[in-house]
């Protein structure tokens, strides 16, 4: 079975706004292959490793900023990669319990990007492409 761009695009929307909205794995594992990987170049989520792990990491982050939202800017399929890639801006406010620090009262708005790869019509890795040390400087950690 060959999956299209716009099969991709519809599931790698689905993952982003569940992912984004903090529900967690329960919620995201529908879109992914059961051992999906995770990667990323950031401090902050060295050894997460698993889609799940990094799903449920993103479910901690509304703890933590509770008013927690997103914008989609953009999405891009490329269907002989098997990859879609979602542009987005994540904004928080550092009011609860949890971080380094307490509470700042600080806001974050950092841009990111998913690079999710696909095998059939499931998610089998996704990489963050976002920039940690900006993002918590900002919101004073």
């Amino acid at each position: 079975m060959t999956t299209t761009a716009a099969t991709m695009t519809e599931t790698a929307r689905k993952l982003f706004d569940a992912c984004e909205q903090g529900k967690g794995w329960a919620a995201c594992k529908q879109y992914c292959h059961p051992d999906a990987t995770f990667s990323a170049q950031a401090d902050a989520l060295a050894g997460v490793t698993t889609l799940e792990q990094y799903t449920d990491w993103m479910a901690g982050m509304y703890a933590i900023a509770p008013d927690a939202s997103y914008e989609v800017h953009a999405f891009a399929a490329d269907e002989k990669a098997n990859r879609v890639m979602g542009f987005g801006t994540f904004r928080a406010t550092h009011t609860g319990e949890g971080g380094p620090v307490p509470p700042t009262g600080k806001r974050v708005e950092a841009e990111y990007v998913y690079v999710m790869a696909f095998d059939g019509d499931r998610v089998r890795h996704m990489t963050k492409v976002w920039n940690d040390g900006h993002s918590f400087k900002q919101i004073g950690w």
